[in-house]
């Protein structure tokens, strides 16, 4: 019986198409979401099934018939994560990871039909992002000329992440933004202030429902150290790991030294240390 009214439910909902639109629903990972049905109360001949479609796919992840809930294939997707309430046919999603985003169907079969389809997306939590000095960029002019033409360029930076935009203000105006769509990767933003700007910036990150902002503080970031400074501690780095490496580099040798003395020839003939 179950299964002919499932197979029942699909064929009128292929036969009808997705013309029905869909329903868009955006929360952030870790969270719970509910996908309701908007039904009062579930009465003894209702028929409510939903369907997870996953690559190209549709998968019957959840059922109530006869007012008994049926979880079908949703343990090998979703482990313990989905819950049914019994008395509204509606679907919980625990704890929702960003693998869960896809097309929820939702067909109910009461005294009249009906059909929805919710578009789940589930965003990665939003790093703070870094605002640092650009040393790369840093141009360095005499003291009294610091005060009126120098500048100071700086990047904001966030890591590994994806679906996000990164954008500098200054105030509460827009200066410049970057955004990535699929892939995780690393965002870097420019930009360039003079020495003594007393205005506002900041750095925001966000995404369709969240936002992180870090301020910037002109004199903390570009008054304290020179670009003289600032390459001088880049070459200190630079010569400390050429050290440390060093270090390192001469057990080796000497390692391996011995081990092919140990195997030379003496007076005709291959000595090895059992």
């Amino acid at each position: 019986m179950i299964h002919k009214s499932f197979f029942f439910c699909l064929w009128i909902w292929f036969s009808r198409g997705e013309s029905d639109g869909v329903k868009s629903v955006s929360v952030t990972e870790g969270d719970s979401v509910t996908l309701n049905t908007d039904v009062t109360e579930v009465q003894r001949d209702d028929l409510i099934v939903w369907v997870y479609r996953l690559n190209s796919s549709d998968i019957r992840i959840a059922e109530i018939n006869r007012q008994s809930i049926y979880m079908h294939d949703s343990d090998v997707m979703f482990g313990d994560r989905l819950r049914m309430n019994r008395q509204s046919g509606s679907l919980t999603i625990r704890n929702i990871r960003t693998t869960d985003s896809g097309l929820y169907k939702l067909s109910i079969f009461s005294r009249s039909s009906s059909y929805r389809s919710f578009s789940v997306n589930v965003y990665a939590h939003l790093p703070i992002p870094v605002i640092i000095r650009d040393s790369s960029n840093c141009s360095s002019s005499s003291s009294s000329e610091r005060s009126s033409v120098s500048r100071c360029s700086l990047l904001c930076s966030a890591v590994n992440v994806s679906h996000v935009t990164l954008s500098w203000y200054k105030g509460n105006s827009l200066l410049s933004s970057i955004s990535v769509s699929d892939l995780s990767i690393s965002l870097s933003l420019p930009l360039e202030v003079e020495y003594q700007d007393n205005n506002t910036y900041s750095c925001v990150i966000n995404n369709p429902i969240r936002n992180q902002t870090k301020h910037l503080n002109v004199t903390q970031l570009c008054q304290t150290q020179t670009c003289s400074e600032l390459k001088s501690s880049h070459w200190v780095g630079i010569l400390v790991s050429l050290v440390i490496l060093a270090v390192l580099a001469v057990p080796a040798i000497i390692f391996f030294r011995r081990k092919s003395k140990q195997g030379q020839p003496q007076n005709g003939k291959y000595f090895f240390h059992q």
